[in-house]
């Protein structure tokens, strides 16, 4: 009996403190609001902050959370580290710089507001923004008419949802008449284009990672600038080099730029007295697209397992020398393209003849045309791209052949070349992969054969 009204006692308590719970909980909620518990009222402002500094003043923001937007209107230096992070909701900048001779480094952007605002945008000369993580549903960092800026190792990412259309997203680092500007070291993800630059002279891009944005470079109509040692994958296309003149595209390496039609590692139209040299571009739907363009040295590049190696069409007076095309399904097409100079590439797929051991063909190589033409005509025959009935009709075409863009002077081989960036790797990777092949079609060979003579003794 005791044990039974202890248990009803125990309900009826249990039964009566959820009531009280109940009754409270509203009242606990408004304390909690009260008293700045939510996130956004643990935002300490971060524009008086700024206002009461001198000029010149080096800030060290404490660890927490500082609310944007805000405007620097003279030279500060603003120093954080990864437990700083600037929020902003608005549809500005997050921190717009519009005076010289200011720097930001360390700290962390959140930037919710939409393209075109920008987490930071620069105005102001000889300004410095190094090693922020941004990450923003608008743009990264957008400079105007600012000069001599640097930009580097700075981590820039796309916040917003993975399905969004690129026309909602802004680009990585944005330059617009921004002259002498370096911009180094930076990892830049998801966004439109990872690094744009229009009428931008003598800018140097170097060592700077792109992943999943619809341009990993973006240059358009730059003079005397330099794209090098930069690195793009799965990006729509590499480096968009457009209406550009006398700069050096060099050391970068392009791979599994293939999910759209039209990917490419590396597209230069209308570009005009350039180097592009020294570049690894792997695995890309085309490697190498050149449009329109004069003047040019293409040198030295590996294009490696693409579906076309160089696509050439209405270029002129280029040079191509010492390429070395390995792996792809198509090593080349060129059309409507003349006086361009081919000499001493290494083609894969070219059967040559050297007489006097020089590594050096005493055969020429052209490139047939047939497959660019067709496709010119109509596009739906890309669907047919390397079957049987298309490689058969494009041996037999050979209309015009004395027309055709030929290297007059193919390399035999490519040992003591680069492979993929490794310098001296290239032979030997090609004498590995080559020996494996053999040894794998030995081995089925062998397979094959033990399996029909034991399957001929078992039938008798």
């Amino acid at each position: 009996m005791n044990t039974n009204k202890g248990f009803r006692l125990s309900k009826l308590t249990l039964v009566a403190l959820l009531v009280i719970g109940f009754g409270l909980l509203p009242a606990i909620q408004r304390d909690v609001a009260a008293t700045g518990l939510n996130e956004e009222k643990q935002l300490v402002p971060l524009q008086p902050i700024i206002d009461q500094a001198d000029a010149g003043e080096e800030i060290h923001l404490e660890a927490g959370r500082y609310s944007g937007p805000v405007v620097i209107t003279k030279p500060l230096t603003l120093i954080g580290d990864t437990a700083v992070t600037v929020h902003n909701e608005q549809e500005q900048a997050a921190i717009s710089i519009q005076a010289s001779d200011v720097k930001l480094e360390g700290f962390r952007v959140e930037h919710n507001g939409r393209q075109p605002a920008a987490a930071v945008q620069i105005t102001g000369s000889n300004s410095e923004v190094a090693e922020l993580t941004i990450r923003s549903k608008g743009a990264g960092l957008l400079l105007r008419d600012a000069a001599s800026a640097v930009i580097q190792d700075n981590t820039i990412e796309w916040a917003g949802t993975s399905t969004t259309p690129s026309s909602q997203k802004g680009n990585g680092i944005d330059l617009y008449n921004s002259a002498n500007s370096r911009i180094e070291g930076n990892t830049i993800h998801g966004m439109l284009d990872g690094i744009y630059l229009e009428n931008s002279r003598y800018a140097v891009v170097n060592d700077n990672r792109f992943i999943r944005t619809r341009y990993g470079i973006h240059c358009m109509y730059i003079d005397g600038s330099s794209v090098t040692n930069n690195t793009g994958e799965e990006n729509m296309t590499g480096a968009m080099i457009m209406g550009v003149k006398n700069t050096v595209v060099s050391g970068n390496i392009f791979r599994k730029q293939s999910t759209n039609v039209h990917s490419q590692g590396i597209l230069l139209y209308d570009v005009h007295r350039s180097k592009v040299q020294n570049n690894t571009i792997e695995g890309n739907r085309v490697g190498m697209n050149i449009a329109e363009s004069s003047g040019n040295e293409i040198h030295d590049n590996g294009l490696i397992r693409n579906f076309v190696g160089i696509q050439i069409v209405l270029a002129e007076g280029n040079q191509f020398t010492k390429n070395r095309f390995i792996s792809n399904v198509i090593d080349a097409s060129a059309m409507d393209s003349k006086d361009n100079i081919l000499k001493e590439n290494y083609w894969d797929s070219f059967q040559g003849l050297d007489l006097n051991q020089d590594g050096i063909s005493e055969l020429s190589h052209a490139i047939n045309p047939f497959y660019e033409q067709l496709v010119s005509r109509n596009a739906a025959y890309q669907l047919f791209f390397q079957s049987p009935g298309m490689v058969f009709l494009s041996e037999l075409h050979s209309e015009g052949k004395n027309k055709w863009t030929t290297d007059e002077s193919p390399q035999m081989s490519i040992e003591n070349t680069e492979l993929s960036g490794t310098p001296g790797t290239e032979g030997t990777n090609v004498k590995t992969r080559s020996s494996l092949v053999w040894m794998i079609g030995l081995l089925l060979l062998g397979f094959s054969t033990s399996t029909m003579i034991y399957m001929g003794v078992w039938r008798k």
